[in-house]
């Protein structure tokens, strides 16, 4: 499964680019407001940070100036995928970029139904929303297991399944176990797959032990 960082912190980007375990990157306008950056510019230097996609969102809600906000954002580098809301217009501007070879990722999906005209759009990335199915009540991962087998049945279906609105790391595992091809992890979320009480006691003891040998390998 791929990883993507879901923040627009080039800091934080760069900083989790050098672990080798970043295949893209997603942004949207909450992030970016975060951020305080110009977004196309913003956008250039996370494209120069990272070799795989980066997700860059538009604004407009209608299809034309969707459109031409996706076009303007694909010419700012090769590895930047167009990020559409799953509206009609949104599809609508899915299915023209698409056709124009640009790689399209539709975003806030909350249904399976909704996943499914993404792809016949020709959507790249399908972005269901699990955190945000688990604040109201809803088994988030169940939207992926459905939208996994509804796209296994059609061997045509190239969209590839990207879980967003993770919270933890339990959602990453779950993706794995159900098949998603990506993730999209906030950074405090990736550096928490890191983490773990055993491994931590077992280093510590490892450290103790090494020191009593008196030892340095660099001599």
């Amino acid at each position: 499964m791929k990883f993507f960082i879901d923040t627009a912190d080039l800091a934080e980007i760069r900083d989790l680019a050098a672990t080798g375990l970043v295949d893209g990157v997603t942004t949207n306008p909450s992030l970016v407001l975060k951020s305080g950056g110009r977004f196309v510019d913003l956008v250039a230097e996370i494209c120069k940070a990272v070799p795989g996609p980066v997700s860059a969102e538009v604004a407009a809600t209608d299809f034309a100036t969707m459109l031409k906000e996706g076009q303007r954002l694909a010419a700012i580098a090769s590895n930047v995928v167009v990020k559409v809301p799953l509206t009609a217009d949104g599809l609508k501007t899915c299915k023209a970029l698409a056709d124009q070879g640009t790689p399209v990722n539709v975003t806030l999906c909350f249904s399976a139904a909704q996943a499914l005209l993404a792809a016949k759009a020709g959507a790249a990335y399908i972005s269901p929303f699990v955190g945000r199915l688990d604040d109201i009540g809803t088994e988030g991962m169940d939207l992926i297991a459905d939208i996994v087998q509804i796209y296994a049945n059609y061997p045509s279906i190239q969209t590839e399944v990207l879980v967003a609105s993770v919270r933890n790391p339990m959602h990453v595992v779950q993706a794995a176990k159900l098949g998603a091809d990506v993730c999209t992890l906030p950074p405090s979320v990736l550096r928490q797959l890191f983490n773990h009480p055993l491994t931590d006691k077992g280093l510590q003891q490892f450290v103790a032990d090494w020191a009593k040998t008196g030892q340095s390998i660099l001599d």
